[in-house]
Formats: C-alpha cells, structure tokens, sequence
C-alpha cells in the first residue's frame, strides 16, 4: 500500500509543493507544483509577499490533492523571520531578514546584553538578522510589543493559516536566539531581560508532532476528501535538509547549499565556547533532538545576483554555459572573503565584489563575467572548506567524508573545488534534501517508516546514488 505525503518547502527565491511516494519497495517523488519567491520593497522596507505565497501553497496543494489522497502535509522554509497575531488576524506583512532595520536592532541588544553573554545563553552564532535582533527594532518601531501578540515563524503562520493552531516549530525557534541553548525552551530570562512580553512565545511543538488537521472551510478550498493532519517537521530548511544526507556513518560534515551554505557536522549536544562564538559558529536544533554545529556561508546569493545584475542590462545567461566557461579558465584564480557582511544585502552584486576585490588589490573586471564566476565559486570552496576544518577542530568530531545537497550539488564546479580545498572527498546530492527530509519525518509520524534519523538516511541511500568528487593535487588542476 503506497503512502503520499505533501511537503510544502520554501526557500529564499522559490517554493514548491512536492509529493512523496513511499511503499515498502521504494521511495518516490515528484514536484507538483513550482512557485516563485519574490520580496516587495514598500516605503517602510524589504517584506515577504506571505499573501501571494500563500495562495501559490494552496493552489499546489489544490492541484495535488486532485490527484492523490495524501495523508500529511508539512511545511518548512528558511530561518529567523515571523509574523506578529492578534486574535487571528496577522499584525503588517513579514520583513525580510535582509531588511535593514537589522542593524539597529543589534545595538538594542547589545545595550542590554553583551555577544558573550547572549552566545552563552543561546550557542547561536551572530547573524545580524536573528530574530532576537529583528524584535529589538519592531519593538522600537512600536514603543512596546503587546502581550496579546503571538510570534509565529514562517512555516508555523502558515500552519496556523491551515489549521488555526498555534505553535513554533523547535529547529526554527533555535534560530531565534531566544531559546536556552541547555533546556531547549524559551529563555524565560533572557527574553525578561530584553523586554519581549513571554505572552509573546507560543508553546514549543517537536518535529514529528501533530500540529492540527485542515480547518473544515480549507479542506472545503483545497477539494480535500478527508482531515489531513498538518505534521510539524524540521521547519527550518537546513534541519530537514540534514535530515536527508546520505551519509553512513558519523564521520561526516554536511554542506547545504542554496541562498545560503549551511557549513557543519551533526552532534548529540551543543558546544559553547569562546573559540566557538569568535568563529561564529551555531548551535541550532535538529531533528531528533540532534545539534545542527554549523557556520553560516554567504552561499549561491553571490553567483545568483550577480547573474540578476547582468541580465538587467538585457543579457541573457545561460547559467550552465557561463560554468562551463568557468572551469574553461587557467591560471591562477583570486579569491576574496565570500563571507563578508557588505554582500548580505541584495543589489549590483557583480559591481559590489569587484570593488572589493580591487579595495584589497585583486584584479578583476565585472565584464569578465567567465573569470569574475570562477572567482566566487572558488572563493565560495575556499569559505566551505575553512567552515569544515573548523567544525571538526572545534566541536572535536572527525571528518571523513562531506555531503553536499541541494541546489549547490547540481554545481560540479563548485563540488570539485571543495574537494580540492578541503581535501576530502565530497559526495553530491541529493539536490531535493529539504523537501526529501521533510518528507522522511511525515513519514515515521504517520507511521509509514520507523527508526531513527540512521534509519531514515538508510531510505535515501537506497533510492539516491551521490556523485562522488576526489580531492586533486595542483598538478592535476593544471
């Protein structure tokens, strides 16, 4: 008997709703239905439009319950940002972490509380978009947060819009920087000390749990023939992507790569020390209660706006072709700090690095766009290679083998120069991880699979074959 489950992932730039199939000889899925992600820049900043993805979820969903009875539905998207409730009527639309309103809200932090106590209560690494940070500037926009408000995550309002319960989901309230790194709950402390109403942080709900079934007048919207449960799943993307790694053993540290490259190893707990938090690494919740260690890594959004900029002067890129051209080129290749905080921002990105390369005495043009491509994705290896030396060195957890998935593990360019850098080899795929790991946990909860995460990873090597890259010499890079 063949068990369907709907995964509803969002990511930065798009979302999709994907189907998995799964009986006792295989594990199967398709996307049934693609969506984009676009932000909209109002007078008061940069927001998600949550309305129009919304609509394009229940449109996927329509189209997928037309044809299969699925017996779950779950939801995951990226990180840190929420929508403030009132009596079940959403309070303005959602800002996006790249707003800049993020700044000033770090300095309200830091006046209450300094990085080294903050890092010690939460183990999160700083990002000057957590959410701890973006709720210093709302409540300085507003005068003061209201106790009658609820902070819902992005997949928990969505859940919420489907289900009319209330929770936040434990792998994405760790990114808030407002959950104690030791209990797991909200820091009831910290969040005094601070400020935030405690009425303002719903109940904690673990992935695998029942979050509620569709409301009837949704069921009605979507042609669904029965009350499908809502199953809360690792809703931060990077959870249920790790969730998917292939890996067959523990010696390894995983890359997930999209917008953003996910840099870490998996452990039973968290390690918070101060050679930790100077090089800024996390510890974010799992699933199964495992510890996400890892470091953020600027990621895709280098290549991907760069290739924005230059089709805005009327080009068309063809994104295999200017890889190819990439690898094409000879001679030694610059690299420069992909990590740097002056590119979070979105906009002239291809301009943006060849001024600060040339700040800093590195030859490159914007309209060399071959030589300019091969240059962030070497520096990108560069930055994920340091990011998996610095795992292992730091959490004391041996490295043997890294997994990449993702979007990034389509990129045989980008696989191979990680190899080369971190020399070790690398195991690419699969590239639908989040939505395959949000659909593994659908289905243990609903009682299609069984085991532990080891077991779940067992699935997916039976039906993913990585493609492998070996580290090579100089020599052999030419």
């Amino acid at each position: 008997m063949t068990t369907t489950l709907a995964a509803v992932d969002l990511g930065a730039t798009s979302g999709r709703v994907v189907l998995g199939h799964l009986d006792r000889a295989d594990f199967r899925m398709h996307i049934a239905a693609r969506f984009p992600n676009t932000p909209v820049r109002t007078p008061d900043g940069l927001h998600w439009n949550i309305l129009e993805l919304y609509r394009s979820v229940l449109a996927g969903l329509t189209g997928a319950l037309r044809e299969h009875e699925v017996a779950s539905i779950g939801i995951d998207s990226w990180a840190v940002d929420y929508a403030l409730v009132r009596g079940g009527r959403m309070l303005g639309v959602p800002f996006h972490y790249r707003d800049e309103r993020t700044e000033r809200g770090v300095e309200l932090v830091h006046a209450k509380v300094g990085a080294e106590e903050l890092y010690r209560e939460s183990g999160l690494q700083h990002l000057p978009f957590n959410t701890v940070f973006q709720l210093a500037a709302e409540q300085a926009d507003a005068g003061e947060l209201d106790p009658r408000d609820r902070m819902l995550m992005i997949p928990d309002l969505l859940a919420y819009w489907l289900t009319g319960e209330q929770g936040v989901e434990r792998t994405n309230a760790s990114t808030t920087g407002l959950l104690s790194v030791t209990s797991g709950g909200w820091n009831s402390s910290l969040i005094e000390l601070l400020g935030y109403p405690r009425e303002l942080f719903p109940r904690l709900v673990d992935p695998g749990a029942t979050i509620g079934t569709l409301l009837p007048s949704v069921a009605t919207e979507l042609g669904a023939r029965s009350a499908i449960p809502v199953t809360a799943v690792g809703s931060h993307d990077t959870a249920s992507a790790v969730v998917a790694v292939p890996a067959a053993s523990a010696d390894y540290a995983y890359i997930s790569c999209g917008t953003w490259g996910l840099v870490g190893v998996e452990l039973e707990r968290p390690v918070v020390t101060d050679a930790g938090r100077a090089a800024n690494f996390t510890n974010e919740g799992g699933v199964d209660g495992r510890i996400r260690y890892l470091h953020n890594v600027m990621g895709l959004w280098l290549l991907t706006e760069s290739v924005r900029e230059w089709e805005r002067d009327g080009s068309e890129i063809h994104l295999p072709s200017l890889l190819e051209a990439a690898a094409a080129v000879t001679g030694e290749i610059p690299t420069f700090d992909a990590n740097d905080t002056e590119f979070l921002a979105p906009g002239r990105m291809a301009t943006r690095i060849v001024e600060h390369c040339c700040a800093r005495g590195i030859r490159v043009s914007v309209d060399d766009r071959a030589f300019l491509a091969r240059v962030i994705v070497e520096s990108l290896a560069e930055a994920f290679a340091r990011a998996v030396h610095q795992a292992s060195e730091l959490s004391g957890h041996p490295v043997s083998t890294v997994h990449i998935v993702g979007g990034g593990s389509q990129n045989a360019l980008l696989c191979q120069a990680i190899a080369d850098r971190v020399g070790l080899p690398v195991l690419a795929g699969p590239v639908e991880a989040t939505a395959m790991g949000n659909l593994l946990v659908q289905a243990r909860a609903v009682g299609a699979l069984s085991g532990d995460l080891e077991s779940l990873r067992a699935v997916v090597r039976s039906v993913v074959a990585p493609v492998a890259y070996a580290p090579r010499t100089l020599a052999q890079r030419g």
